[in-house]
Formats: C-alpha cells, sequence, structure tokens
C-alpha cells in the first residue's frame, strides 16, 4: 500500500508540475506571438488605427517614390473572391493615400470574416501606418454581396532610403464562431449582458 501511496503523489507532482507549466507557457506566449508577429511576420498589432491628426502632421518627401505592391488572398475554408483594385501604386512618403479592396460572397449564406494584414520586408512595418482598415473589424458579407473597402495608410518618411518597395499582404479568414452566431441570432456580436 505504501509502494502505491507514494507512486500517486509522483503522479499528482508530475502532474502539478505540467499544469504549472502549461500555465506558465500560456502567458509567455502572448509577448513570443508579438516578437514573431511584429519582428519576423511584419504584422503590425496596434491596437487600432493610426490617429488622423498624426498623418496631418507629417511632411510629404516629394524626392522619393516607394512602391507599395498589394497581395489579396482568402483561407480555403472562405468561400468569397477577394482582390486589390490595382496591383500596386507609387506613393511619396508622409503623404496620406487611399486604395480599395473588393471583396464577394460566393457561399450560399453570410459569412464573416476576419482580414490579416502582414507588411514585407518586416523591416518596413513600423514605417507603414493605417489610418483605416477592414481589418480592424469584423466584415459581414451576405450570400452574393460585394463590398469595396478602403485602407488609407502614410509611410512614415523616416523609412531607411534603402527600402524602395513594400507589400501589404491580407488574407480572409472565416470567423467561425461570429458567423454562428450571425445565424442563431441574426448578428455577429455577442450579445450584451
Amino acid at each position: 500500500m505504501n509502494t502505491s501511496v507514494q507512486r500517486n503523489r509522483g503522479v499528482l507532482k508530475t502532474a502539478a508540475v505540467v499544469v504549472a507549466c502549461a500555465f506558465l507557457f500560456g502567458f509567455a506566449m502572448v509577448p513570443l506571438y508579438r516578437v514573431v508577429c511584429e519582428h519576423v511576420l511584419g504584422i503590425k498589432l496596434a491596437a487600432g488605427a493610426v490617429d488622423q491628426s498624426r498623418a496631418a502632421g507629417l511632411v510629404e518627401d516629394s524626392s522619393r517614390s516607394v512602391r507599395v505592391q498589394f497581395i489579396a488572398s482568402v483561407n480555403s475554408r472562405l468561400p468569397w473572391v477577394f482582390a486589390p483594385e490595382m496591383p500596386g501604386i507609387d506613393v511619396h512618403p508622409g503623404k496620406l493615400t487611399e486604395v480599395w479592396f473588393d471583396a464577394t460572397n460566393t457561399g450560399g449564406e453570410a459569412i464573416v470574416g476576419n482580414a490579416v494584414p502582414s507588411i514585407a520586408p518586416s523591416t518596413a512595418s513600423s514605417y507603414f501606418n493605417k489610418t483605416e482598415c477592414f481589418c480592424f473589424t469584423e466584415q459581414v458579407l451576405k450570400a452574393g454581396e460585394s463590398r469595396r473597402m478602403p485602407v488609407r495608410f502614410f509611410i512614415d518618411p523616416q523609412l531607411p532610403r534603402d527600402v524602395r518597395e513594400l507589400t501589404l499582404s491580407y488574407t480572409f479568414y472565416a470567423n467561425e464562431v461570429a458567423t454562428r452566431r450571425l445565424s442563431e441570432t441574426g448578428s455577429p456580436l455577442p450579445a450584451a449582458g
């Protein structure tokens, strides 16, 4: 009996260590996620759009242009067609620029989607600032519905001069939780209360 009690205590201690490690790992994932997204993948994780007053205070650097290319894709689980209206544009750093993307729901029901942006090269991510973007909110498209969505941005004039080209990429993913909520309640938002 004494051996089985010791064995049970050993298993209990091992389980407690595993639970504690998993808990600590969960806390470590947040900063690790931020480092990987912002510094490796070039995804800026700012809470939202840059303040318009910051864009208004910039001085346009007309002595140079930066080519911004646009890439749009959808996850295979999302029956949408999604594309930029133009493949790229030349912009002066400091100039507020507006471009448009088009999305169409080719599925048979309303679907909620979320766009995940990324900037390449990753070193330029902190210099690319969006003042308005569809990636900040859930997008609901009814069956067959199409929508034009703007992105307003500026490139900080402090962008290193050796960076002459950026790629802004968006991938739309189905937000299955919000889509299920939409079909059940008519709203993708959780009930208040």
